[in-house]
């Protein structure tokens, strides 16, 4: 298999976060693009076009996470419910608690991402004040 043909590393990671995510006693998360093709979710609970499940193994009973579609039993409102996303459409997986995950972007298509060229520190806002940096950190 040559570098171009490299499967989505998506799958993998979702498993392995998943996994992480109970083996430390957390409530795992899925935020998912409800608008993508093949998405199965219950459209009453879909906001701004994503919803955000919970993929415990409490809460997804026979939760499946395969190499192309989550699939899993669930109630909503009391009512159970057949649920199946794509892979692709996942955007992120995280902790309830310590809100600790990982998001997924369009790259993850086995290559690599190209890094993105540093933005300029933004001026300050006023005399005395210094830029602020984000808290955020990009995880490869």
């Amino acid at each position: 298999m040559s570098g171009s043909e490299l499967s989505s590393r998506r799958p993998y990671l979702l498993r392995a976060m998943h996994e992480w995510m109970s083996d430390n006693h957390q409530t795992p998360h899925i935020v998912v693009d409800a608008t993508a093709e093949g998405v199965v979710v219950p459209s009453q609970f879909v906001k701004d076009g994503r919803i955000v499940l919970n993929v415990s193994y409490s809460a997804a009973s026979g939760i499946q996470i395969e190499n192309d579609e989550i699939t899993f039993q669930a109630r909503f409102g009391g009512t159970p419910m057949a649920v199946s996303i794509p892979v692709r459409a996942v955007l992120g997986i995280y902790g309830r608690e310590s809100g600790e995950g990982m998001l997924f972007g369009d790259e993850d298509d086995g290559s690599e991402p190209t890094p993105p060229e540093p933005d300029p520190e933004p001026a300050p806002d006023g005399p005395g004040e210094t830029p602020r940096r984000s808290h955020l950190k990009v995880v490869k």
